[in-house]
């Protein structure tokens, strides 16, 4: 009998798979769990991308576009200080100095001075250049104030942006995004970086159409800049639908290849990745965090700067620095779990019962850092979770992350409704969202929020763990770990998760705080499988007394001496009774 502290679901397939027969049999199946069954949903060549004139207001955004590039206007991108944000600009300021663009500026709000979005005080700064045109990435829908500003300025300004729309949508010369009202664009999980990459490839079609190319302008290969895209959609978090799966599929593809601008080589390199190699993960958990850490910490500018050399000397630099960025961003981030872990047991201790949702502050918090650790405190309590921090003006500005089946920009939606004078701004997605409020309005702010999340069933707080099973021993090898390595997994396509019985042979720990394992599945040493589990928690050294353990595993690629083998990398031990 297994010794249960979650409940183990296992994932089913809805339908039988259709996939090749040259398909791995597991990797049929994890697919087919995940309703990937049909040849077509594996199909990622770039011809099956949607029209990119299928996005709301493009018609309008290539006209403005052609207009300056004819008169060769003065164009600002305004960025964001995130991932998304960062590669959305170098995409574009790329993109556009191939197509012959000659004057592209690009900038990004101090998060700790404007906040986020096209405010009226970050247009001031702006028109500072004197552009006639600003074109925000992955942002910009709900600025409706600064658009207006703008316009009174006599700027116009172009959004590109992907996050849920409000009620009223800035008054722009043209909006690109996905999830606005009539938008026929069928993949509404782009990121901010995705919609940058669209705009590029309807400008071209238009252009070409126009005879711009000639032999001193070149038909710029957009496909180079994939590379961007992909880290930019992996490290936002959004669904890795077809659509996104083909972009990150054909980013991988380039970085693998050698071909990835000298930014996120330099960033490989640092994390001590091989570039061959690389994997979504190595996206998601070791180039995107050194890259966030800048805009977190301190400047995105920097981070864009990285991304947008061409020079390996000066990429290097940047890279260390973004790596520095990391590893302080580390050090705050865990001084702050602590005390999150603590300030959630005190507003736990305040309720008869767990609450469905939590609202955490201390006035010493980073406000660059506190939507992580709603994150992993989220991954604790299996409850939606916002962590606050001080800003000017008597203002807290909270970060949110969710569980799934808890839409969070919803939820905070339905109480600006419920509660006008509650929250100042807000906005996000199902899975993450950012809001700014008066101090004195937290208290009020919790309990309105607690009450919001009774409307939702009550088994989606049950804390679960979803597992593909088994493997068969014959199929517990190197090779079909590097099959599973090379799936673009992300959110909504969760890398594999096994569960299985094991002998334990051998346990150390490591720094102490990691357990390196030796184990195999029919109790001879000979045919050992060495594991890992970071972060070990009490239970689990309790569990390796015993001689066969229970786990729920990942299979990965181990890289050590230019040599690759199969490693298991250990999420959860439980005993065996």
């Amino acid at each position: 009998m297994i010794d249960q502290s979650l409940q183990i679901i296992r994932r089913q397939a809805l339908a039988e798979s259709q996939l090749p027969d040259t398909t791995h049999p597991l990797i049929k199946r994890v697919l087919a769990n995940r309703a990937i069954t049909q040849a077509k949903q594996v199909d990622y060549s770039l011809k099956n991308l949607h029209d990119p004139y299928l996005l709301k207001g493009m018609d309008q955004a290539v006209e403005r576009l052609w207009q300056a590039l004819k008169l060769q206007e003065r164009i600002v991108i305004a960025g964001d200080f995130d991932a998304d944000g960062a590669t959305s600009v170098a995409v574009l300021m790329r993109g556009f100095q191939q197509m012959g663009f000659q004057h592209l500026q690009f900038v990004v709000p101090d998060r700790f001075r404007f906040g986020y979005g096209l405010s009226a005080e970050f247009v001031d700064e702006i028109a500072l250049l004197k552009p006639q045109l600003i074109i925000t990435v992955d942002a910009g829908i709900s600025s409706v104030d600064g658009v207006a500003h703008a316009n009174q300025l006599g700027i116009e300004v172009m959004i590109t942006d992907h996050h849920l729309p409000g009620e009223q949508l800035p008054d722009a010369c043209a909006i690109l995004n996905p999830n606005q009202l009539g938008c026929l664009f069928p993949s509404k999980a782009l990121a901010g970086v995705g919609v940058a990459f669209y705009l590029l490839v309807a400008l071209r079609k238009f252009l070409r159409e126009q005879a711009w190319f000639t032999a001193h302008i070149p038909e710029p290969n957009l496909a180079d800049l994939l590379d961007l895209v992909a880290l930019g959609t992996v490290a936002d978090v959004v669904p890795l639908d077809y659509s996104n799966r083909i972009l990150v599929n054909q980013g991988l593809a380039r970085i693998r290849a050698g071909k990835a601008c000298v930014g996120i080589q330099q960033l490989l390199q640092i994390a001590g990745k091989d570039y061959r190699y690389v994997a979504s993960t190595d996206i998601a958990f070791a180039i995107a965090p050194r890259l966030n850490a800048a805009g977190r910490l301190d400047d995105m500018s920097q981070g864009i700067m990285l991304l947008l050399t061409d020079s390996q000397d000066l990429a290097h630099e940047f890279a260390q620095l973004m790596d520095e960025f990391n590893r302080d961003r580390r050090v705050i981030e865990q001084q702050m779990q602590q005390e999150a872990l603590q300030i959630t047991e005190q507003v736990i201790s305040r309720y008869q019962s767990f609450p469905r949702g939590l609202s955490l502050y201390h006035e010493q918090w980073h406000q660059g850092v506190v939507g992580l650790v709603a994150s992993r405190i989220k991954e604790r309590v299996h409850r939606p979770v916002i962590a606050f921090a001080k800003a000017d003006n008597g203002e807290l500005k909270g970060s949110g992350r969710s569980i799934v089946g808890v839409h969070l920009r919803d939820t905070l939606a339905d109480m600006a409704t419920q509660h006008p004078d509650l929250i100042t701004r807000f906005g996000g997605h199902a899975m993450a969202a950012g809001l700014t409020l008066q101090a004195d309005k937290l208290e009020a702010f919790e309990h309105a929020f607690t009450q919001q999340l009774a409307h939702y069933p009550a088994n989606l707080f049950e804390p679960t763990i979803e597992t593909d099973g088994d493997v068969a021993v014959d199929d517990m090898n190197l090779y079909v770990a590097q099959l599973l390595r090379d799936i673009p997994w992300g959110s909504q396509l969760p890398e594999p998760l096994f569960e299985g019985e094991f002998f334990l042979h051998k346990s150390t720990v490591l720094a102490e705080k990691h357990l390196k394992l030796l184990l195999s599945v029919n109790g001879q040493v000979q045919h050992n499988l060495p594991a890992i589990l970071f972060n070990a928690k009490p239970h689990h050294h309790a569990a390796i007394a015993a001689d066969k353990i229970y786990l729920m595993y990942r299979m990965a690629v181990n890289h050590y001496r230019g040599m690759q083998s199969l490693q298991l990398i250990v999420e959860d031990i439980r005993l065996v009774r």
